[in-house]
């Protein structure tokens, strides 16, 4: 355990009364800044942060679970010289200006890639990152998000109560302008003090190489069949029930769509997989479903029944076909694999167990070690040639980073030559 995670631990274990009690930070250091929202004052906000130093802690606050789009609502920004900056981009939308003054700078998030492709969105795309969370991860601290990440390496104590707001609200309450405001606040004091404890634990070089990983990373590409991530749909087995299903989960996504709602508020997936289940045949028997019961749901019941008849009028030839083991889609979840194949999941237990004594060693969560979806892949599709430069081509494949290679290549194909014994 690196001592940075002892450090960790130990002030975890600690009586309560043995620990420090946190500042509140209640408001930004020079006050609540005017949002910007004009072409004027964004003009004036460029040339502040271009004429600033340093990097720049950089935010971005979304309507996640009420809009269908992703997109900023709020852009937070601090650096020195500038000071912060709280933009509205439903005033101005294009910010690739600001982006450009900021070209040459590191930019400090939290949770990098959650924030990156909505920043993307409004014209601001980070050349190199410093991501908060993901330092903390690779530290093995307990803890990381931001609130306790603060609390924890600056003594501050930030209010989170609006974390999952309605950011496309408008007017912004004052309250949330504070909130977001002191988001960026002392993120870069918290920048510094994370990277001098990864320089510490020798594990700044992999840190450079995640964050540059996410800097780099292409925004995800829509899916060929996005609706079978339907929470549920592995219970669904008949094929004609699957159609009922994608029906549905189209029809959703239309009407998501058009009243740029998150779909989820729209209609449930509980609701989907019911209907798929029943197979109702008129609007009556439709609305009989506990997940049709609710106003908004009803209002829409004839266009749910509609999906649900064209999808039980499909000829056998259009139903929804069968993945086979060789298609380019993730491994199915892993609670199937014993009933599916019970060699893949004996891999998969036997690689689980050496990634988990790994993260141990090097006190870095397994998820950080190496990327789950690697590894599922890997099990569930090992390569002939079970070397440890064939695993390490593998990992490379599939996205994995060259210090997790490194340190996770060979006892993979230890476990893995294990299970074929």
């Amino acid at each position: 355990m690196s001592a940075v995670a002892e450090d960790a631990a130990g002030a975890a274990d600690a009586p309560a009364e043995a620990l420090p009690e946190p500042t509140p930070l209640l408001s930004p250091r020079e006050g609540l800044p005017a949002v910007v929202s004009d072409e004027a004052a964004l003009a004036q906000t460029v040339r502040a942060f271009a004429a600033g130093s340093g990097p720049v802690a950089v935010d971005a606050e979304r309507a996640s679970g009420y809009r269908y789009v992703p997109r900023a609502y709020l852009v937070q920004l601090r650096r020195a010289g500038a000071g912060t900056a709280l933009i509205d981009p439903l005033g101005v939308p294009d910010l690739s200006a600001l982006g450009v003054a900021l070209a040459d700078a590191e930019w400090v998030l939290h949770a990098a890639s959650q924030d990156i492709p909505s920043l993307r969105g409004v014209g601001m795309a980070p050349p190199r990152v410093f991501d908060t969370e993901l330092a903390g991860r690779l530290l093995g601290l307990p803890r990381v998000g931001l609130g306790p990440l603060v609390e924890a390496q600056l003594g501050f104590r930030l209010e989170k109560g609006h974390s999952a707001a309605d950011w496309s609200t408008r007017p912004l309450p004052e309250p949330w302008l504070h909130y977001a405001a002191l988001d960026v606040e002392l993120l870069l004091e918290l920048r510094d003090r994370l990277e001098a404890h990864l320089a510490a634990a020798g594990k700044l070089e992999w840190a450079r190489q995640e964050f540059a990983y996410v800097a780099a990373m292409a925004d995800p590409a829509p899916r060929s069949d996005p609706w079978r991530r339907t929470s549920g749909l592995h219970r669904v087995r008949d094929l004609r029930r699957q159609a009922v299903v994608r029906e549905l989960w189209q029809e959703r996504d239309a009407v998501a769509q058009e009243r740029d709602i998150a779909p989820g508020r729209v209609l449930t997936d509980a609701a989907i997989i019911q209907a798929a289940s029943a197979q109702p045949r008129s609007v009556p028997e439709l609305e009989a479903l506990p997940g049709f019961r609710g106003r908004g749901a009803r209002r829409r019941s004839s266009r749910w029944a509609a999906a649900v008849g064209r999808a039980l009028a499909l000829p056998e030839a259009e139903l929804p076909q069968p993945l086979g083991r060789d298609a380019d889609v993730p491994p199915p979840s892993a609670r199937q694999w014993p009933a599916r194949d019970a060699a893949a999941a004996g891999r998969l237990a036997a690689v689980r167990a050496a990634v988990a004594e790994l993260a141990e060693r090097h006190t870095v969560p397994a998820e950080n070690l190496v990327p789950p979806d690697a590894v599922r892949r890997l099990c569930w599709r090992p390569p002939d040639d079970l070397s440890e430069q064939s695993v390490a081509a593998e990992l490379n494949g599939f996205g994995a980073r060259p210090w997790q290679v490194e340190l996770v290549a060979g006892p993979l194909c230890a476990a893995l030559r294990q299970t074929k014994r």
